[in-house]
């Protein structure tokens, strides 16, 4: 299991004779970029005997539109798919005004005990951004620590860099298979507890599922989705609503409303996934209930007809 150090973000990391091979970045998207990374510092990790830490920060936010693709926990799960050993997650208002000199000295040297650096080359860090490549070469050659720029990706078919910043555009927009296609395949979802509603869906002939959106989860194009569900060791699919539904309730925060295809059990507190595979249409205020309904059943044939082409 993944060790995660994170109180200051260093002082749980402990000695380890012959140093740690280190990926740096925020790592928010686990797009294309992000992963050739990481598993480029697993695989050396891996032939020189050494641990992988992968080191991110927490507590970026500055208001609801920068708010994380993934939280922490969803982030420590894919780590541990690709093979890290170590997460050590910086706290932000701590180490923000922390100089580029320092951030390398005590943090990468001192406390974490590199051997080897893994960075894109647009990986900045210290007080203003002030550190880049170009200082970290220099810092890696002084101290005899191996330095590795990772290349950008260019998403296939196109001559554009992949990066978060055009995930989270895709992601506005409601383009879940443009994202999907940055992160290998790999569809955005949004995870959590089953949690309780107003019984509107099931009142209407279509029980739902609901997962609150956390505060610091990054919030889709509102709308209703094809979806597929992860319950367990069961995979389902179904009709998801990602919104605040103002036809029956106009709610004060985002909800993920799931309705899935020939399942109605109680799973009140079971954790699930849900995965956002293809975006049907925004959301919306009808006029009545009669309409939502109409509107749902349509939603619900568009998804099992994309379904039923999946491979």
């Amino acid at each position: 299991m993944i060790k995660v150090c994170s109180r200051y973000g260093i002082d749980d990391l402990p000695f380890i004779p012959g140093g740690r091979v280190m990926a740096l970045g925020m790592f928010d998207g686990f797009h294309q970029g992000h992963t050739d990374i990481i598993r480029s510092a697993v695989r050396l990790a891996g032939r020189s005997g050494l641990l992988t830490c992968v080191q991110t920060f927490r507590n970026l936010e500055k208001n609801g539109e920068d708010r994380l693709l993934y939280t922490m926990e969803e982030r420590v799960r894919m780590l541990e798919d690709l093979g890290v050993d170590e997460m050590l997650v910086l706290n932000f208002p701590q180490v923000k005004d922390m100089s580029a000199e320092e951030y390398c000295e005590q943090i990468l040297k001192m406390r974490s005990g590199a051997a080897a650096l893994f960075i894109g080359h647009d990986y900045r860090f210290g007080k203003d951004a002030a550190g880049d490549e170009f200082m970290l070469k220099e810092f890696a050659s002084e101290n005899r620590i191996s330095l590795r720029v990772i290349s950008d990706r260019v998403l296939e078919g196109t001559d554009r860099r992949i990066s978060t910043t055009w995930l989270r555009e895709a992601l506005s927009e409601g383009d879940t298979e443009l994202a999907a296609k940055m992160c290998e395949g790999r569809n955005f979802y949004y995870t959590g507890r089953v949690v309780h509603g107003k019984q509107a869906g099931r009142n209407m002939g279509f029980p739902t599922i609901n997962l609150e959106i956390p505060e610091d989860k990054f919030v889709v194009r509102r709308g209703v989705y094809c979806s597929r569900v992860t319950l367990g060791n069961r995979v389902l699919y179904g009709v998801t609503n990602i919104g605040r539904r103002p036809t029956v309730e106009d709610a004060v925060n985002d909800v993920a409303e799931t309705f899935i295809f020939d399942f109605d059990e109680d799973i009140y507190g079971a954790s699930v996934k849900v995965e956002l595979l293809r975006f049907l249409r925004p959301e919306q205020a009808f006029s009545s209930v009669d309409d939502l309904i109409k509107a749902v059943e349509e939603n619900k044939a568009q998804a099992r007809e994309y379904i039923s082409k999946l491979s």
